[in-house]
């Protein structure tokens, strides 16, 4: 697997995860549907900063775990959009740059000084920036249905939007 092959479905999933996270109502990011539940900023704020991070991660070539599952609250919608921008930016500059010497460096991942995962670059590409984006922005959607916010299209219609028509 190419790294740079992976621009173009970050490019989609861009324009998908954007137009989900204009919809977050700034009134009710503290507001968590499960006291074991991020809040809607953190996850929000999560999956804005998820491809940024995670290509970073992969170009240093190492993340401790307490680095990796931290999960910070955001002051206002306006830095989780923000934060989503330069996030985009900072991954799609890494992927830009991805050669067949880059991607046949390892990733790890490290507890306590002891290596707990140790991934060629591109699977972590796949696993934890896009495949861990999914998941999340999967929660997000239904965060923001209980919160009876409309669900934009993402890869087809929604209950609220058909891009069909």
């Amino acid at each position: 697997m190419s790294s740079i092959k992976l621009i173009a479905e970050l490019e989609y999933e861009k324009v998908s995860t954007k137009k989900l996270l204009d919809r977050l109502p700034e009134d009710k990011l503290t507001w968590q549907p499960h006291k074991k539940a991020m809040t809607l900023g953190q996850l929000a704020l999560h999956v804005a900063m998820i491809p940024g991070r995670i290509a970073t991660f992969a170009d240093d070539g190492t993340v401790t775990a307490a680095i990796l599952v931290e999960h910070p609250s955001p002051s206002n919608k306006g830095d989780i959009l923000q934060s989503f921008d330069q996030s985009m930016e900072k991954a799609l500059g890494i992927l830009n740059g991805a050669d067949a010497a880059w991607d046949e460096k390892t990733w790890t991942c490290t507890l306590n000084h002891k290596e707990i995962i140790r991934w060629p670059r591109p699977v972590l590409l796949r696993f934890l920036m896009f495949n861990h984006l999914y998941h999340h922005r999967g929660q997000l959607t239904t965060y923001l249905r209980i919160l009876n916010v409309d669900i934009p299209s993402i890869y087809g219609p929604s209950a609220d939007e058909n891009p069909f028509v």
